[in-house]
């Protein structure tokens, strides 16, 4: 039997299949809008018999929020993973210290071993991992306020990352973030077999 620690220690976060960097201008999803994504993310897992799981960072399960606001979620939905510190990343998910003292806690590094990490530690077929810096402290200069990287995977599959730049205040970039996620589980979940 594989210890976690053996899988993560296998585990190559550099091997990513998309990564890019988008600029987004500052205007926040409503709370309809998001309840309308995650009815569609609900359908489409339910239509392929898929379960998903969360990591979230920046957002602080706001995205397993929405989703467990969809009736007949549990059909679909196995677990979140709200993981803030640095800490939490490598205890509950095997995020390896050194990706994240190497790349910081926001990079694509890190957020494509939080997508392994939720999918070695669940039964679930997809996963989205979010982390960022919502502010309004918090920004460097190579990563300001906004800053967010996402990476969507299946199980099987290299992760898909993406790094976004939101505008807005801190509600501002962390409903953006869910909204993306969202939307990038949809085209995962369109793609999947």
């Amino acid at each position: 039997m594989r210890s976690p620690g053996d899988a993560v220690s296998r585990r190559n976060p550099l091997r990513i299949s998309h990564h890019q960097e988008i600029a987004v201008p500052a205007q926040a999803p409503s709370c309809q809008h998001l309840q309308e994504l995650a009815a569609q993310v609900g359908a489409a897992l339910r239509t392929r018999e898929r379960v998903l799981a969360l990591a979230e960072s920046c957002t602080g399960g706001w995205i397993a929020k929405i989703i467990t606001d969809v009736p007949g979620s549990s059909g679909w939905f196995d677990r979140g993973f709200v993981t803030y510190s640095n800490t939490a990343k490598a205890d509950l998910l095997g995020v390896r210290k050194a990706t994240i003292a190497t790349h910081g806690a926001v990079s694509g590094e890190v957020v494509a071993e939080m997508a392994a990490g939720a999918l070695e530690r669940s039964p679930a077929d997809v996963v989205v991992a979010v982390s960022g810096v919502a502010g309004p402290d918090g920004g460097t200069a190579d990563k300001p306020v906004g800053t967010v990287y996402l990476a969507w995977a299946s199980r099987g599959d290299t992760p898909q990352i993406e790094r976004r730049q939101f505008a807005g205040d801190r509600e501002a970039v962390r409903r953006q973030t869910v909204a993306v996620a969202l939307q990038g589980l949809l085209d995962v979940v369109a793609r999947a077999p």
